[in-house]
């Protein structure tokens, strides 16, 4: 799902507010969510998950191109891990024909 799929989920769910609308509100928690992960702030959605921010050290790394060492810097990246009522609603729904994985990927 994209974000223009979602704006049009919600905006089918609530047929009193204008799709407009619907757009600024998605995205003003969007912009939310993104200025608390910006400030290292957790964010908890019950039964859905926890994003958080978590510091990555600085290493040492290879340029896999020219077999180089390179300085890889810290840096923050946000990580998600899902909800288990979450979990356990995706593990429960039926597998879809194209989206099962097989061994031979």
């Amino acid at each position: 799902m994209t974000k223009s799929g979602l704006i049009e989920k919600v905006s089918e769910k609530t047929p009193h507010i204008s799709k407009k609308d619907t757009e600024v509100v998605v995205n003003t928690i969007f912009d939310a969510m993104t200025d608390a992960l910006k400030r290292g702030e957790r964010i908890e959605i019950r039964g859905f998950g926890s994003f958080q921010v978590k510091v990555r050290e600085a290493r040492d790394g290879r340029n896999p191109k020219t077999g180089e060492m390179v300085n890889i810097p810290a840096k923050r990246t946000p990580f998600f891990k899902v909800g288990k009522e979450l979990k356990e609603m995706v593990d429960d729904a039926p597998t879809s024909a194209g989206s099962e994985r097989t061994g031979s990927d």
